[in-house]
This record gives structure tokens, sequence and C-alpha cells, in this order.
């Protein structure tokens, strides 16, 4: 971890525990807006692919959302989806094998992310924006879906009219909310459980659902589709933990895939794994 990132979640500890004394509502409203706001990534160049998508748009929740599309109207479609603080061009390996397999291919940065606008969002904003897009540009015939993309995909599938044929590939999927939202905790100090039930009692505000809901163990019973799910013994960020308690669950139409060394990010970057998907697609 950098040093200005340190220094930096030292003083949000520090705005929190001060909040915290003042007030449990207002700690849990900033803890809540730090939890849903994605680092911006560095500037880097643009992966070749990008150079021939042609660009999309849409506008959701009043913001300028960008998107792409490769082989327009050359076959079944797939839609790719990115996880929290990443973007559609870390996804750029996957546009070049699905398009010779006849596919055409679309990705979005959602808001807050890549060349959307935006600064904040949440699952159910996410699962939204999917599900608009899945109505604007599908019906799509599979989706692949990193991390949070996982659990917004995994929530708008529940919406979705789709059937076994559909194609559902999961890498790290955010298995678990409540495993995030605890992981945030330790991050920021978090210990007053005024706060964190203050912080819970805005997701219900939001949403209308308590913080479990938003899980795909939960989602997952509710979806047809054909599903790979992908996930690393290491990952540090979205717990195999929890990943564990779905394949117990002993689903038919789920099958993984448990890799090791791999983490968070480098699984879908792997070469391996994206034959993998490939093939599954």
């Amino acid at each position: 971890m950098k040093i200005t990132q340190i220094l930096a979640i030292k003083y949000i500890k520090t705005k929190i525990k001060l909040l915290s004394l003042l007030s449990g509502r207002k700690a849990a409203e900033e803890a809540f807006r730090i939890f849903s706001t994605p680092q911006k990534l560095p500037k880097s160049n643009t992966p070749a692919a990008f150079f021939y998508a042609e660009p999309l748009y849409m506008k959701m929740y009043g913001l300028k959302i960008k998107g792409y599309r490769w082989n327009k109207d050359k076959g079944k479609k797939i839609l790719i989806l990115h996880g929290f603080s990443s973007s559609a061009h870390k996804f750029n390996h996957f546009v070049a094998p699905l398009i010779e397999k006849g596919y055409e291919v679309i990705a979005f940065d959602a808001q807050a992310h890549g060349a959307s606008e935006g600064t904040t969002i949440n699952a159910l904003e996410y699962s939204k924006l999917i599900e608009k897009i899945i109505k604007v540009y599908g019906p799509f015939s599979g989706f692949i879906a990193h991390s949070f993309g996982g659990l917004a995909l995994s929530l708008a599938l529940e919406k979705t009219p789709h059937d076994e044929n559909t194609k559902m590939v999961l890498i790290a999927p955010a298995t678990e909310t409540t495993s995030a939202i605890e992981s945030a905790f330790a991050m920021l100090g978090i210990e007053n459980e005024k706060v964190k039930a203050a912080f819970e009692k805005i997701i219900v505000e939001k949403s209308g659902h308590s913080s479990h809901w938003f899980s795909v163990k939960r989602a997952i019973k509710n979806i047809k589709a054909s599903t790979l799910w992908i996930h690393d013994e290491e990952d540090t960020v979205t717990p195999l933990s929890d990943a564990l308690k779905v394949k117990a669950l002993h689903l038919s139409n789920v099958d993984f895939i448990i890799t090791k060394g791999l983490g968070h990010r480098k699984i879908y970057r792997d070469k391996t794994i994206k034959n993998e998907v490939i093939n599954f697609l």
C-alpha cells in the first residue's frame, strides 16, 4: 500500500471516529459514502481492442454511461461486467477470442468507473444499470462478470427473463455483501455498534432490503442460467469461504473451478482461465 493511501485511511479513520462521538448516523453516512466510492484508476494506455470498438452511450441516474460494442449483429451477444474500482478496459483480452467465436461483444463502464460519469455506486444501482443494458442492447446469450459485477449481475438476472441456455461466468464474485461490509469496518476501524446499526439502516432505507439480501448465494437460487463459477483459494477481497457455501448447495446449474495462487485480480487475466471461459461460452 502506498504511503498516500495509508495516510488517507488514517485520516478517514480519525474523521469517522470524531463523527461517531457526535452522531452515529453521521459517522455511518460517511462510512457508507466511502464504501460506495471506487478508487480512481491511474491513466493507462488504451487497449488496442478499444480503438475499433463502437462507442455506446446511455443515461442512468442523470449520468452519462459509456459503453463499447464489437462485431455488431454477427451472432449471439455477450455482456462483460467489471468489478469495483475497475473498468471495461481491464477485460480487453476477452474481446478478440469472443469475436473469433462469432459473438457480438458489449461492455460498459459502470457509473463512477472508467469513462462513465459519477462518483459513487452501490450494488442495487449497478444491477439496475445491467437491467437497462439488457433491455436496450439484449437479449444476451452469455455474461462474464468479475467481483462486484458478479453480485450486480446476479441481482439483475433474478428480474430478467432467461433460461438454462443462458451462460453466466462469475469470476471471484462478491458473494456476500455482509463480508464486504465487515472488511470495510475493519479497514476503517469501526467498532461502535451504533455506527454499525446506523450503516445497516442506511442500506435498508436506500434499497428496501437488509445487507444480507445482497447475496449471490441467495440470488443464484432464483437463476436458471448455466453458470461457471471461478474462484481462487488465496482471494483476499472476496473470500473463498463464502463461495464454498454456494458450492455446498450442489446446484445442478452451477459448476466450480477453484484455483490457487491467482488471487482476486490475476484470476481474470490468467490465460488458462480465459480459455476456460471462452470454451464454456
